[in-house]
């Protein structure tokens, strides 16, 4: 009976988390379309109103707004909320320039990079395989840059500051774990982006006809959706089990960039894309392990 609930609830999980993967996929494409006319601090101050919106929905069912926000780390929480939001930013500059399919190529070596951080910084140990496979990421990330045989788009290092910003993000989100529970973490990173953004946004802020509210709204939506099936996912099962389905972003942008942008990727990013995914993947496979050496 446990062994069927378990696997119920995996199963759960793993559709749970690939609609959110789909649901982020289809936000970013609101995302791009909207990027050719408008100042990422515009559209990132209206994703951020919704999703404060949605943050103290989810996080006060449990507790009111006053225990909330009392952290034991609240300078962790200030630059995990201004690192994320940073971050968000800059994706948005980034699909400007590229395909959604050559961007999360990119932002997929952000698992390569915690690993790399938390060794650095948090006295992690990693052991030579794990370092290896973070090695073997970076060169499918020069695989997709070609240095030196092409062009290097300015974008293609906007991705990169996206990604570690993101990757650097996943670090202090697992610090400040040490301290606050999940919902004082997303009452944080709600309320403090969206302050910064309402000092920020005015100054960008242009006028939209409907079509383009109707899309911002879009965005905004499936960017709550995605969280929420995001927290339902990790509800049902745990991070290790979803962990790899996370890469379907990929291939759902990858698609959607095909079919809506007409962008297909050469055979560089698929190859470099290809080289990011396994390595990342063989990084899950060894945190899964457990094994102190790595």
């Amino acid at each position: 009976m446990n062994a069927i609930q378990r696997q119920d609830n995996a199963t759960l999980g793993i559709t749970l988390v690939i609609a959110a993967m789909f649901s982020f996929a289809t936000q970013d494409a609101f995302t791009k379309t909207l990027a050719a006319d408008y100042a990422a601090p515009q559209i990132v101050w209206v994703r951020y109103l919704f999703y404060t919106v949605f943050a103290l929905a989810f996080s006060m069912r449990k507790r009111p707004l006053r225990q909330l926000l009392k952290s034991n780390a609240p300078w962790l929480q200030v630059a995990r909320s201004l690192l994320i939001l940073a971050e968000i930013a800059t994706f948005v500059v980034a699909v400007r320039y590229m395909s959604l399919a050559e961007v999360h190529a990119i932002i997929a070596t952000f698992p390569l990079m915690v690993t790399a951080i938390a060794a650095l910084f948090l006295g992690e140990r990693v052991g030579i395989r794990r370092w290896m496979a973070v090695l073997a990421g970076f060169i499918g990330v020069l695989i997709i840059i070609r240095p030196g045989l092409i062009a290097i788009q300015p974008g293609m290092f906007v991705a990169l500051a996206t990604a570690l910003m993101f990757a650097g993000y996943n670090v202090l989100t697992r610090l400040v774990a040490r301290y606050d529970d999940g919902e004082t973490s997303t009452v944080y990173m709600a309320l403090i982006g969206t302050a910064v953004l309402c000092c920020i946004g005015p100054f960008y802020w242009v006028p939209l006809p409907a079509w383009d509210w109707f899309l911002l709204i879009c965005l905004s939506l499936n960017a709550a959706c995605g969280h929420f099936l995001l927290i339902k996912a990790l509800e049902a099962a745990p991070a290790a089990t979803l962990q790899p389905f996370n890469y379907t972003l990929l291939v759902f942008a990858t698609v959607i960039g095909y079919f809506v942008f007409d962008n297909l990727p050469d055979l560089w990013t698929v190859t470099g894309a290809a080289v990011i995914v396994i390595s990342g993947l063989y990084t899950i496979y060894r945190e899964r392990e457990r094994k102190p050496a790595g």
